[in-house]
């Protein structure tokens, strides 16, 4: 497993074993717990809706698709995401979107992944948050990048996957945004392409 930082890129292909064709990114956090006073009675943080989403873009940089919780497969099938954790709770991934990069259409060469809060609520609320790479095959993690830094933000634009010389590139990203949606994150997330 290859932990990434801020704008470091990976090869998939020289890290997952031969014949790379499925892969889950998954998103994990949790909620800051409430410091001092409030903290000695379990005062928590309350529950946070973070959204994940995959957008799919041509060499041009056109939008091709989007996987989001208001759609959760692709057109074409090749994406699914498995559904809105709405709390953050629990042990793992939050949110997971599965990606068979053997079905994807081939005028997609890159797929950026995204979190939000659609409710507005901002990363100053937020711990633990990574996004991680898996190759289906055997369960192994790949790649996994840390979300660190709280802030006022609402949305951060994760990381991408990018066709490079016949393989798959994986690159960290991790500009801070805000939006309730991809689509209000969408200048930020070009920048990227």
């Amino acid at each position: 497993m290859v932990s990434l930082v801020k704008g470091q890129s990976v090869r998939l292909d020289k890290i997952a074993d031969a014949g790379l064709r499925r892969v889950t990114m998954g998103l994990g956090w949790d909620v800051r717990q409430s410091r001092g006073f409030l903290g000695l009675f379990g005062g928590g943080g309350g529950d946070i809706d973070l959204d994940a989403s995959c957008l799919l873009f041509d060499a041009t940089g056109a939008l091709v698709d989007a996987v989001w919780f208001q759609q959760l497969q692709s057109n074409d099938g090749s994406i699914v995401h498995t559904g809105d954790n709405r709390t953050g709770a629990g042990e793992g991934d939050d949110e997971q979107i599965m990606v068979d990069l053997q079905r994807l259409p081939a005028n997609v060469t890159t797929l950026v992944f995204t979190v939000n809060s659609f409710t507005g609520d901002s990363f100053d609320r937020i711990e633990n948050a990574y996004c991680r790479l898996v190759d289906q095959a055997g369960d192994r993690e790949l790649a996994r990048f840390d979300l660190t830094g709280s802030g006022s933000h609402t949305g951060q634009v994760m990381a991408k996957v990018s066709r490079r010389d016949g393989g798959w590139e994986m690159t960290a990203i991790g500009d801070r945004t805000n939006g309730r949606t991809f689509h209000d994150m969408m200048p930020a997330i070009v920048s990227h392409l």
